[in-house]
């Protein structure tokens, strides 16, 4: 069942003959329980397709369908909403707060939604991603890849239907990176989650069930198909 859609997404910045199109009619289809890599060199506009699937980000034009609904027609109080229930988000740098401690920093965004902690979900994630004996302690006294695991974890917390994952392991050595992303694909499997990770590392998009990349704003490859509407520069 399809769960996210773009159609004819496009982000421009600047005017006339200094317009800079970022996004430039995007059309991707991503189905419920996928684990999608997006790829692309710095500038490709990746990371501003990914903070528009997410909500971050306002398109200049076109749309986003998550679960059926075109989330730019929500206001800024209700896409916040709608991001914080149905989406969860793993950023490269980690983006914990450093006075709370690991079980803290997971159960956060559940606290916000005034939602009640599901103590024996959260325990299990935890568990599963090696970190529950780390619950009491402060991101300050753990490795890279145990805060990298906290972020995870805290994504996930929520049960949200899609995950985002922006450079997940940009930070970590090569083991730990390959750790954390056998963790990732396990989370997928485990609870059903759909993910999408942007990454410029090709031997980690491989370890995705498909592959789309990005090339100045616009889809080059969709899991190895040209995109209709491609349009290679000259």
């Amino acid at each position: 069942m399809k769960i996210l859609e773009t159609k004819s997404l496009k982000k421009h910045y600047g005017k006339k003959t200094n317009i800079v199109k970022a996004i430039d009619g995007v059309n991707i289809s991503i189905e419920e329980g996928e684990f999608v890599a997006i790829v692309g060199t710095s500038g490709s506009g990746k990371s501003t397709l990914l903070h528009m699937i997410g909500g971050l980000d306002r398109p200049t034009d076109g749309e986003v369908i998550i679960d059926g609904k075109n989330i730019f027609e929500m206001d800024d109080n209700k896409l916040a909403i709608f991001r914080r229930r149905k989406i969860g988000f793993i950023f490269q740098s980690y983006n914990l707060v450093p006075v709370l401690n690991v079980w803290e920093n997971i159960t956060l965004p559940i606290g916000l939604d005034e939602k009640k902690v599901d103590k024996d979900y959260v325990k299990n994630i935890m568990d599963m991603l090696g970190i529950y004996d780390k619950r009491d302690s402060l991101p300050s006294e753990l490795s890279g890849g145990q805060q990298q695991r906290t972020a995870i974890a805290r994504a996930l917390a929520t049960k949200p239907s899609i995950i985002l994952a922006d450079e997940p392991t940009g930070n970590l050595d090569s083991k730990t990176e390959q750790e954390v992303m056998s963790l990732i694909k396990l989370s997928v499997k485990n609870y059903h989650q759909t993910i999408i990770m942007i990454t410029h590392n090709e031997k980690i998009a491989q370890m995705a069930d498909r592959v789309i990349r990005i090339e100045d704003g616009q889809v080059k490859e969709n899991g190895g198909l040209k995109d209709e509407h491609y349009i290679k520069p000259c």
